[in-house]
Order: structure tokens, then sequence, then C-alpha cells
């Protein structure tokens, strides 16, 4: 078992006090929106062992790549090859990130494999595909947290953009009445991505300025075109899902999924890759061609998810892949030890209280990995969650 160093990444969308709070520290005034766990090559998770020559800190991803069935299993090596199939963070959202959907299995493959074949630079910013996997991604909010989860009924969102009286909305608002679910939400998306800049521009200026008058249900659109004044992702959000998780609920985020978190501290965890294709609040590149293929055009319920409960005290988040599993134990002071023990690798991560876990106590914010089958045992009091892959 090791401690895990960990590396927070300060993207502009971070909030500057979250992750300090959490980890009980000073701000330091510069946005942190995640803090990485695991063997990600962008930033993998650093370790100390002991070897012949002493202490030697390494990066996880080494561990890993020195002896991959000790390290993981020799199923999960099977499976999902010699590396950590899952990436664990702390996300904290100080402003909204952008909306965006990432495909299936096989889109990956097929996208990566003809950007591969057409030599496109894996760091273009054009490029879409950085891998050939799929992003299937949980979020568990350990504050309140806000996010956009999946389209609405065509009518509904109709309804909220004519309540913005803007004239230029109205072709969206009939598109959305007059054609079946599919075909209004693939022409209205395609619509707004599409649509001239200048004039985009203006039509999102006077929809924010109705949203911020009207406020209620139009509130949040009003905050997300405060921070992308202009920007055709406003009206892209407006045919999502708002929703609004309080501490320990979750989302499941699959693939052809359209999403985007808003404001909350959360624990998230994500099948290991970088394939994001983006439609709105973001000065990136957007594939529009791309996008149209990937995203699945249809009104769906955001599916809260709230924890099963075993015996165990493992509180487990059900979840259709098998890259991850993401559960929490509440473990309370004076209580038995809670045996952890798993043939697959597992991150731990404390959110509350101390967390003792074998010979390494683990304050808010701090994580720990453990090899595939080690034996590991953990005592509170406080909040542990475990990520590991499904056996």
């Amino acid at each position: 078992m090791d401690r895990l160093s960990n590396t927070v990444r300060p993207y502009a969308w971070g909030s500057t006090t979250a992750i300090p709070a959490l980890l009980g520290i000073a701000p330091t005034g510069e946005p942190q929106a995640e803090m990485w766990m695991g063997a990600h090559p962008g930033a993998p998770s650093r370790i100390t062992r002991t070897t012949a020559s002493g202490e030697t800190e390494l990066a996880l991803t080494e561990a890993i790549d020195a002896d991959p069935e000790g390290e993981l299993g020799a199923p999960t090596v099977a499976r999902f090859g010699p590396r950590l199939p899952f990436l664990l963070k702390l996300l904290a959202a100080g402003a909204p990130l952008s909306v965006q959907v990432h495909p299936d299995l096989d889109q990956a493959r097929e996208g990566y494999a003809d950007e591969e074949a057409r030599g496109v630079p894996i760091d273009a910013p054009h490029r879409t595909y950085k891998d050939a996997n799929h992003k299937p991604e949980l979020i568990c909010a350990l504050t309140p947290f806000a996010g956009l989860c999946g389209f609405r009924p065509p009518t509904e969102a109709a309804d909220a953009m004519e309540a913005l009286g803007v004239d230029s909305l109205k072709p969206y608002v009939d598109l959305l009445r007059a054609h079946p679910e599919e075909a209004a939400l693939r022409e209205v998306l395609t619509a707004i991505l599409g649509a001239n800049p200048a004039e985009m521009a203006e039509t999102v200026t006077e929809a924010a300025a109705a949203a911020e008058r009207l406020g209620g249900a139009h509130a949040p659109y009003a905050r997300i075109a405060h921070h992308f004044p202009g920007d055709p992702g406003v009206l892209a959000a407006m045919l999502l899902n708002y929703v609004e998780l309080q501490p320990g609920e979750a989302l499941f985020l699959g693939a052809g999924v359209p999403h985007a978190y808003l404001d909350g501290l959360g624990v998230e965890i994500m099948a290991n890759s970088d394939n994001v294709l983006r439609c709105g609040l973001t000065p990136k590149h957007i594939d529009v061609p791309e996008l149209l293929r990937i995203v699945r055009f249809e009104a769906t319920e955001p599916g809260v998810l709230r924890p099963e409960a075993a015996p165990s005290g493992e509180e487990l988040y059900e979840t259709p892949v098998d890259e991850f599993a993401l559960s929490r134990y509440t473990l309370a002071s004076g209580a038995a030890p809670t045996d952890l023990t798993a043939p697959t690798p597992q991150i731990l991560l404390c959110t509350a209280g101390t967390v003792t876990v074998g010979e390494l106590a683990l304050a808010p914010g701090e994580s720990a990995y453990v090899p595939a089958g080690e034996g590991v045992e953990a005592t509170g009091p406080g909040t542990l969650f475990r990520a590991t892959v499904v056996a």
C-alpha cells in the first residue's frame, strides 16, 4: 500500500477555495480545479517504494509498468491491458465547464484509427480522439453540486426559450414543437452551432438579459451566460436538464449524453481516457460533424444515483461499466476494522474525519493506492471512498 502524492490541475473554471478547504490549507488565490489520483500519463500520482538502493519516489505509472500483473492483478490486465483502467478525481467547479459528450467504445476506436490514418498530430487543437477508449464517468457530490445532464423534452426547452421573449429564438422554438423528439433536438442543436457567430452572440446576449430578469428556473442560464457571454453553448445548455445534487448523490454520464458541471465539489471517477467532444461554453475546437454523429438525441431523465448499502457497510454506486466501481464507507469511532481486501487495484480517498488504512492515517483529501490482492483494513472515524475495478 502506498500513500499518493497527487497533482492539482489549475484549470480556469476551478474553484479557488473548495479543494483547499477540504485539505485544510490556505487558498493561493489561483483556481484549483481537479486533483488527479491514479496513473493517467498526463499527471500520474507519485508513490515512495523501498528498493535495494533505499527509499525511491516514482510515478504510479512506473510501478505499474514494471509489474502490471503484480500491481493490477492478472484478470484486470487480461481485460483492460497493463494500465490502471480508471482515474479518480476531486473536482471543484467554480464556473461552468464546457458542454460535452463522450463516445462509446466502438466510436472511440473508429475515430482514433481514422485520425491516426490521416496523420492528425495527437496534440493538434483540432484533434478529437486522443486515444481508442470510451470515457463513461460518475460524479458524486461532496457539497451541493449543480450540473446539466441529458436532453429535456423538446416542448420543455421550447417553453423555456419562448418565455424569454427574444424574437430571434422563435425559429428554434418552432422547430422544437414541430418535429418528433430526435429530429427536433438534432435540428435545433445543429442550427445553434451553425449560426452566424455575430448574430448568435446578439441572440445570446438578449436571452441572457431576459433570463436574468425572469430568474427562477431561468437563473442558471443567466449565470452560465455571465461566464460565457455570446457563446452558443448558452442556448445548447437550455436544451438540457438542470440538476442539483445533494451531498452523497451522484450522476452517471454514459456515452452520447451531453452534460456540463456548473458549480460544486465532488468525487469523480472515469474510464482512463481523454476523448471529449465539446458543444459549447468553450473557446476550444468544436467538431460539429463528429459531435452530431456521437450525440444521442433523446430526452432522458437525469437519473440521480444514491448508493446501495451492503451488510459490510459498503455503499456502492451502481453503474453499467466494468472499468470502475465507486463506493463509500462511513466508519464510526471504535467500530471493528472494515476489511477492504480486493482482487483488483484500489484507490482509497478520505473525505471527512481521519481514516486509517493499514498503517497510513488519511486526512480529508488524502489518498492511498492498494495493489490487487493486498490485504487492507480501514478504521475511522471518517468517510472513505473506494475506487476499484469491477471484479
